[in-house]
């Protein structure tokens, strides 16, 4: 079992600022900074990380309204990632993007150039996978540049404490950071966990989320393949590169469930396991029961498998009744009940209406921030709720039970030296000779 270790920083003191500014950033918010955008109200952006999750962020910040909004360079580790998201971004926005091939960079020092080629009050979007964001978030902050931050936000918890070491120094210097969990920035869901935490299902003793859906493949590693570069193009086969699919794909509603509670859990357990053999290193299900400080839980489903059955919803039980907090992934569909059945005659009310969309949403928040230089900064609350979800895969993984002081303190790193990776760095795992990788063994792996 983990040996429980004090933490420097506390639980409690993390708790303190869930949900609201942190002190330091409302000081900061009457200092003078240059942190805003410029006099012509243009805002640059750096995009780092050039897939799918990145361009998909660009578009949504050229979608918000209140002033100019150009992309202005680009980072990615492989070129045709770089010059397939410009294609797909130029094709419908080609007057907001601004990326000549001198402000096109390629490799593991990339994502300084996008940067370097910022100024203040410009923002730079960090959406590679996890195993880089603490150093590119690191970066950011030193230059002085606001910053997007996709999820997730580190894969273990010397990455995860160097996270939110940044984001305390974001504060001081009053930047501006948002993060991606956008969810937080939906309508539907603010004013039904608002009904929530007024007593509107009276005390919450239970929470329940799910991601349960088809996997995502892992294909053998082919033979006298650079097998560094293998993984970092099947990252959600790879904890050490995304942090694991109970983290990168599942954090969104633990968040959420979260957010609900108003509080971090203290400890969780976990089970999983691996029924199929093409999922990279890590299981393909995952169970984990969270518990607060007062004994309610929060129970997390995760499931990748084919033929199985499928939800994406979250679920808030209380002393009075009950909550869907997201029904779908499209449409959340909130609803109250009264009583635990969640049938029609004891519905008491619905939220009624199509969600506004959270992901331009969070974008418009952020840009607004900036333009007004008023604090924005959901840094540290990224790196908490991260916390949370290392807790649950560690106990999974590990078979232990685990605290949140062992999930912050933990001393177990996946790469030791991620600053100087390089495509002539040994991988981190090595596949065995039918080209296929072992999963966790719980009782035998160590994560904390």
């Amino acid at each position: 079992m983990c040996a429980i270790r004090s933490s420097t920083t506390s639980r409690r003191e993390f708790l303190k600022n869930t949900g609201r500014m942190t002190a330091g950033s409302i000081l900061t918010a009457g200092v003078a900074s240059r942190m805003y955008a410029s006099e012509d109200s243009l805002i640059r952006l750096a995009l780092v990380g050039c897939g799918g999750r990145g361009t998909g962020a660009a578009g949504d910040a050229f979608s918000t309204t209140g002033g100019p909004v150009k992309l202005y360079s680009v980072a990615d580790l492989f070129a045709p990632r770089v010059q397939t998201s410009l294609k797909n971004l130029r094709e419908r926005w080609a007057d907001k993007v601004d990326v000549p091939p001198d402000r096109q960079f390629v490799g593991f020092d990339a994502y300084k150039k996008a940067i370097d080629c910022l100024r203040p009050g410009d923002v730079v979007l960090l959406t590679t996978h996890a195993a880089f964001r603490p150093m590119h978030f690191e970066y950011a902050v030193a230059k002085g540049i606001n910053v997007f931050a996709e999820k997730s936000f580190a894969t273990d918890a010397p990455a995860v404490r160097r996270w939110l070491k940044t984001a305390a120094l974001s504060e001081k210097k009053n930047l501006k950071v948002g993060v991606g969990f956008m969810w937080r920035h939906s309508k539907a869901r603010q004013e039904t966990i608002q009904r929530v935490q007024d007593g509107a299902i009276g005390e919450v003793h239970t929470l329940r989320i799910y991601r349960v859906h088809g996997p995502v493949q892992c294909p053998p590693l082919p033979k006298d393949a650079n097998e560094l570069v293998f993984q970092l193009q099947n990252p959600n086969s790879f904890t050490w590169v995304s942090s694991g699919f109970f983290i990168d794909w599942h954090c969104h509603n633990i968040d959420v469930a979260c957010w609900t509670k108003g509080a971090w859990p203290v400890s969780a357990q976990g089970m999983g396991g691996r029924c199929y053999e093409p999922a990279g290193s890590q299981f393909d299900h995952y169970t984990v029961e969270y518990t607060f400080a007062d004994g309610t839980k929060l129970f997390a489903f995760s499931r990748h498998m084919h033929n199985c059955w499928e939800t994406y919803s979250d679920y808030a039980h209380g002393s009075k009744g009950s909550a869907i907090l997201m029904a779908t992934l499209g449409e959340p569909k909130p609803k109250i009940y009264k009583g635990h059945k969640m049938t029609p005659e004891n519905l008491v009310w619905e939220y009624g209406q199509s969600d506004p969309n959270p992901y331009v949403a969070e974008w418009q928040l952020l840009l607004d921030a900036i333009r007004q230089n008023r604090p924005h900064n959901e840094a540290r609350r990224a790196g908490e709720a991260d916390v949370v979800a290392l807790m649950g895969r560690m106990a999974t993984h590990s078979g232990q039970y685990t605290t949140w002081d062992q999930a912050l303190n933990s001393h177990f790193q996946f790469v030791a030296d991620i600053d100087h990776m390089t495509f002539d760095t040994p991988a981190p795992i090595h596949a065995d000779s039918n080209g296929l990788y072992a999963p966790p063994q719980p009782g035998i792996t160590k994560e904390c």
